[in-house]
């Protein structure tokens, strides 16, 4: 009787483990979704640099938005100086907050990685871009929005210009 009773364990236990690993969702395993924010070359027609807002999982591009950051006459300024120089976001790695409410707008906090005087930093609609990550176009930062929720996004990077 222990016997069968053991090997009925065994196929419980198989299938309880089966049950287990399809409850847990898949990003838990799947490569991490991150942001990456870099330079494009490119100009809006205001003359502001474009940068691009991009946002990859596992070497696959998910997402990709026209950026801008820092004042058109002020890509070279102190990316690291107190806040009020206008400058790009500084370079480095961030930790990306949950998308908010920020009035009838989303803002996404980001904190640096690294030292910095700067502060107040993050992703929101605006055009031009003194020295947060901006999104010219509402219904970009609404997708962002719903794709940083979608998958846990924590992580981005800012490459120099």
């Amino acid at each position: 009787m222990g016997g069968r009773f053991f090997g009925a364990g065994k196929g419980l236990a198989a299938a309880g483990l089966v049950a287990v690993l399809t409850l847990v969702p898949q990003r838990l395993w799947a490569a991490p979704a991150e942001l990456l924010l870099r330079p494009s070359g490119e100009r809006f027609a205001t003359g502001d640099p474009i940068w691009w807002l991009e946002l990859h999982q596992g070497g696959r591009q998910l997402g990709r938005w026209a950026a801008a950051t820092g004042l058109k006459d002020k890509q070279s300024a102190d990316r690291l100086w107190s806040p009020g120089n206008g400058a790009p976001l500084p370079a480095g790695r961030y930790r990306v907050g949950r998308p908010e409410p920020w009035g009838r707008d989303l803002w996404v906090d980001l904190q640096p990685l690294f030292q910095t005087r700067r502060s107040a930093l993050g992703i929101h609609h605006c055009f031009p871009g003194v020295g947060c990550i901006c999104l010219p176009q509402r219904t970009h930062m609404d997708q962002l929005g719903a794709l940083l929720r979608r998958h846990g996004v924590s992580r981005l990077q800012v490459l120099q210009r």
